[in-house]
């Protein structure tokens, strides 16, 4: 119930709509990569009024935080897609810990290795940010957010032929810890994408 409150009541990240707001303008695309309680999708639903927001998250508990927010929040704006992106479409294991108190700590869901200590697991549909483009036919994508807990890389590689062609802005959370869990590293992170000609920068 206080996780549902707080998606419903209140609205986080203010501080970067300036930031974001040269990159997505009003009739903005965005596909928010672990969408969470939601408060990002808000957020960009806001700032994109004549724009659309595709919320992905797999994970079972963050989604019935998740959809009843945007009902109530979403100003009909965002599409939630309860799967989770990746390098290759198929089934994976989903971990969400599960705290001390007994609450479940979504903001830590991840795909991959199982860490140990107490989680509820679940397994998740897996797509690729390529196929679900092509299939939805969409021809503009202003921004990827994506905060996954280390399968940051493994959605882009999913993602290259939208990369190339669409050009989207990336925001991207990148935790050594988790990209190596993932198998992966900043450093893979960062060459893939200069590869594709994008340019990194550290917002905080």
């Amino acid at each position: 119930a206080a996780h549902l409150f707080k998606a419903i009541a209140k609205q986080h990240h203010k501080e970067l709509i300036p930031i974001l707001r040269p990159i997505l303008p009003p009739e903005g695309i965005v596909f928010d990569v672990g969408a969470h309680a939601g408060q990002m999708a808000k957020l960009f639903a806001r700032m994109a009024p004549m724009g659309r927001v595709y919320a992905f998250e797999p994970g079972a508990y963050a989604l019935s935080v998740l959809r009843p927010a945007v009902k109530l929040r979403g100003h009909g704006r965002i599409l939630v897609e309860s799967i989770a992106l990746g390098a290759e479409p198929g089934r994976l294991t989903l971990t969400t810990p599960i705290k001390r108190s007994g609450s479940y700590g979504f903001g830590l869901s991840h795909l991959g290795a199982d860490v140990g200590g107490r989680s509820f697991r679940h397994e998740v549909e897996v797509d690729t940010v390529d196929r679900y483009i092509a299939r939805h036919r969409i021809a503009r994508l202003d921004l990827i957010k994506a905060d996954i807990e280390g399968w940051e890389l493994k959605m882009l590689q999913g993602a290259s032929r939208t990369l190339t062609t669409l050009r989207p802005a990336l925001v991207l959370e990148a935790v050594d810890a988790y990209l190596t869990r993932a198998g992966d590293t900043r450093a893979g992170l960062w060459r893939f994408l200069r590869d594709l000609g994008y340019v990194p920068r550290r917002l905080v």
